[in-house]
């Protein structure tokens, strides 16, 4: 989300709002730096959202109470996730975290085309890592069962929450991530105002999970989904093609859309400025 120092001769602290802004189109930063800085986000991304659904969501106390984070709290934690992991490294990769950020902001080029799959690739690896780490903590508990528990996976029919159908949960999947990155390219953008980004961007994320928990469980990121459906399996792996292709169309949506509907648009067009980690 950040642009990488050096890049149009601007420093990271000078550019610090500006997620996103072309995600290191000419950017000096290697390639494989920013391969390694998005599998940290996103590895960071899963563990601290699905893990504070997996082990903190309901900590019941006395046999009665209930202690945990619920609902609010999981919502939360991913928002901070993003908040966190794109201050952290979203200046050398540009902090996408998931594969759907990284096609919309593709698609309104803001990102070279040719860093999308390897970017998917370390997203996607990132979260299973991730998966596997809280799989490992989560078996520490007597009685525990990744298949039964749900282990954070997403779902629809009898595996959604609430019990919302296919249709539903895919409308949800597809606005929410057409908004989640509408804003990202609106407060990225070089006319936003300065300074508020990476919380624009974190509360977007946590008000997404707060309408959409119930719902689908939250995806709008196939590699938040794939992190832990390797380890529920059965359904829930059945169930994920919706949690890849709905976010994805969403984020095609956003993409396509964002300069038409606001007439924000760059200076020059990103295919001109592209490298493609040349250096690394």
């Amino acid at each position: 989300m950040f642009r990488a120092k050096g890049s149009y001769g601007r420093s990271v602290i000078g550019n610090i709002t500006h997620f996103h802004h072309r995600s290191n189109a000419m950017s000096p930063v290697p390639m494989t730096h920013r391969l390694w800085a998005e599998f940290l986000g996103t590895f960071w991304l899963v563990f601290g959202g699905c893990g504070s659904a997996v082990l903190a969501a309901k900590v019941v106390s006395d046999g009665t109470i209930n202690m945990g984070i619920g609902f609010v709290g999981v919502a939360l934690a991913f928002g901070l996730t993003v908040v966190t992991g794109a201050y952290a490294v979203g200046h050398i990769s540009g902090g996408h975290f998931n594969p759907a950020v990284t096609l919309g902001c593709a698609v309104a080029k803001r990102v070279e085309w040719a860093a999308v799959v390897p970017s998917w690739i370390a997203q996607v690896v990132g979260g299973a890592v991730a998966g596997g780490v809280l799989f490992v903590i989560a078996n520490g508990k007597d009685g525990f069962s990744a298949s039964e528990s749900g282990f954070a996976t997403n779902g629809y029919g009898e595996h959604s929450p609430d019990g919302y159908s296919l249709a539903a949960v895919i409308v949800a999947e597809v606005v929410l991530t057409a908004v989640f990155l509408w804003v990202i390219l609106g407060v990225t953008s070089k006319k936003a105002p300065a300074g508020f980004a990476p919380l624009a961007i974190g509360l977007t994320l946590t008000l997404i999970h707060l309408i959409s928990i119930p719902v689908s469980n939250t995806s709008v990121n196939p590699a938040r989904s794939l992190g832990v459906a390797w380890y529920a399996g059965g359904d829930a792996l059945s169930q994920v093609w919706v949690f890849i292709l709905a976010p994805l169309v969403g984020a095609a949506i956003a993409g396509i859309s964002y300069a038409f509907l606001t007439g924000d648009e760059d200076d020059a067009p990103a295919e001109a400025e592209a490298r493609v980690g040349a250096e690394g």
